[in-house]
């Protein structure tokens, strides 16, 4: 927890003690009762290229600037080995959302429109997975 979500925790926690709201503050009846998952693979059309996988990480960094993301996890594949297992993606992009409207301006935000026209060539097919389900 970084310093400045510690120190809101600890602001929103008195004050949910004390029975008072603070402006601009969250309350847990005004948090999110859903989350929107956007869980997209991507596969390289030159697998094998350190430098077309340092590109894409690159530019997924980039794309994880955009505002209406919530959280965001880059990874590659664990070295897991069981028969049901894709492990011949180059990098899963997983990112959490408040709700669809969210996923929907960054499907339409610059930064998304920039990653897709500065990036694309460098994959070979992508699958994407999205999600709606109650936070938890």
């Amino acid at each position: 927890m970084n310093e400045q979500s510690r120190r809101s925790f600890v602001k929103s926690s008195v004050a949910a003690g004390l029975g008072v709201t603070i402006p601009g503050m969250a309350t847990a009846e005004m948090a999110p009762k859903e989350l929107f998952v956007h869980h997209v693979l991507f596969y390289l059309k030159n697998p094998e290229s350190q430098t077309d996988k340092a590109k894409l990480l690159e530019g997924l960094n980039k794309l994880a600037k955009c505002p209406t993301i919530k959280m965001v996890h880059i990874g590659t594949p664990a070295a897991t080995n069981r028969e049901v297992i894709d492990r011949k993606y180059a990098y899963s992009w997983l990112c959490f959302f408040d709700s669809p409207a969210d996923e929907e301006s960054y499907q339409k935000h610059p930064i998304h429109d920039d990653f897709r026209n500065n990036y694309a060539h460098l994959w070979e097919k992508v699958t994407i997975y999205d999600s709606v389900g109650p936070k938890r």
